[in-house]
């Protein structure tokens, strides 16, 4: 009779391929704590069902193309257009959302842009309320799903964007203007139809109440 050890250890092969090297990263908060901005049952199941299908689904691809499990999730965005549109869709869907979770925290814990990001902001946009309205228009021009993102672009300096789909910055694809994501908002709708139905725009206002500016801070520190 195998040890329970041992029981175990097999009952682990069964349950995870030793082929698959993505994981779902667990939130930094609980779901609740960005209410009343985005909702507790909005958060579990973009969170739990949506990024989970796609770290699945990327799982599933790696089979196929064995590659993917020499790469990490960083590097593949800038090899996407190797693969098929699978690995693209769903590469990118995991990538994405987990930066996404990082951007955000619960009102009043994100704090506000160091001095140094604020002074880039300034150089390129005017002022913070000009890069937020900036950034608010893309997002609530992005016909059909997609994201809206502040970049930093191989110059120095920054600029918004927007990407259809699981598309993002970091993506080798001539669609796509390249740079280093700060900041990126999904505005599919599974990321706020529950609660704002059809408002777009009353998302996005208030999103920026619980918007990480300690995590934009660090990723602009690390751009550099």
């Amino acid at each position: 009779m195998l040890s329970s050890l041992a029981a175990l250890l097999v009952l682990l092969s069964l349950a995870a391929p030793a082929w698959a090297q993505f994981s779902l990263p667990p939130l930094p908060y609980s779901p609740e704590a960005l209410e009343p901005a985005i909702d507790a049952t909005t958060m579990t199941i973009h969170h739990d069902r949506h990024h989970g299908a796609y770290v699945a689904n990327l799982n599933g691809q790696i089979k196929a193309n064995p590659t993917l499990a020499n790469l990490s999730l960083d590097a593949l965005q800038g090899q996407i257009s190797r693969f098929p549109v699978a690995v693209r869709n769903n590469g990118g869907g995991h990538w994405n959302h987990t930066q996404f979770w990082a951007v955000l925290a619960p009102p009043g814990q994100g704090g506000e842009p160091s001095d140094k990001l604020l002074a880039a902001i300034n150089a390129s946009f005017g002022s913070l309320e000009a890069m937020q309205t900036q950034f608010s228009q893309a997002a609530a021009g992005r016909f059909g799903s997609g994201w809206a993102w502040l970049i930093r672009k191989a110059d120095g300096s920054l600029a918004i964007t927007s990407t259809a789909n699981q598309d993002n910055p970091l993506m080798d694809l001539p669609e796509v203007e390249r740079g280093t994501p700060l900041l990126g908002l999904d505005v599919w709708e599974h990321a706020y139809y529950l609660k704002y139905q059809n408002r777009r725009p009353d998302y996005i206002t208030a999103w920026w109440s619980v918007v990480n500016w300690e995590e934009v801070n660090r990723r602009f520190a690390a751009s550099a």
